[in-house]
């Protein structure tokens, strides 16, 4: 056991109390945050980040619905993950196979704006037009795999990083 080893430990329990919008007070703690609409890969994503040692939260970004406390003032990256309404769909609707229908609350599945092709369409849509409105980049992962979006995450990071250390306006040292 070693430094590395309990950064990863400890970034993994930053992960788990920080999934999904959950202690938003502790977003500032955040090395990265993801966000982007339910089921674009966040979670997993923050998962893999945190076997890096890297300290990920992932905030939802659902329409019609207040900006989390925080969000907005983190002093980190913020990156968006969106991906095809088609793929984003048959996602949804794998899910809500596996939860059931049955004494669940859940619509069915052919009636819900959650697999709607236009409500989805229009989600997908908001949710880049709110990233690019905050000047956050997005990352398409459709056809990427963890592994994959994970290191355009830290590739995106690092340029952050390169951003936030250089001299404003242009001025040297």
């Amino acid at each position: 056991m070693n430094a590395d080893y309990f950064s990863r430990i400890h970034a993994t329990r930053y992960v788990l109390a920080h999934d999904d919008g959950q202690a938003q007070p502790g977003l500032m703690e955040a090395h990265v945050v993801l966000v982007g609409v339910s089921r674009s890969s966040k979670t997993p994503t923050c998962f893999y980040l945190a076997n890096r040692g890297i300290k990920a939260a992932n905030v939802p970004l659902v329409p019609n619905t207040p900006v989390p406390t925080g969000l907005l003032e983190v002093k980190c990256p913020v990156i968006g993950l969106t991906l095809a309404p088609e793929a984003l769909i048959d996602i949804r609707r794998h899910r809500l196979r596996l939860i059931g229908r049955g004494g669940t609350g859940i619509m069915r599945q052919d009636s819900t704006d959650y697999v709607d092709e236009d409500a989805v369409k229009a989600e997908l849509l908001w949710a880049r037009r709110f990233c690019t409105a905050q000047g956050w980049p997005t990352i398409d992962v459709t056809r990427r795999s963890i592994e994959e979006t994970a290191a355009t995450v830290l590739q995106l990071m690092d340029a952050w990083h390169e951003r936030q250390d250089k001299p404003a306006n242009g001025a040297t040292e």
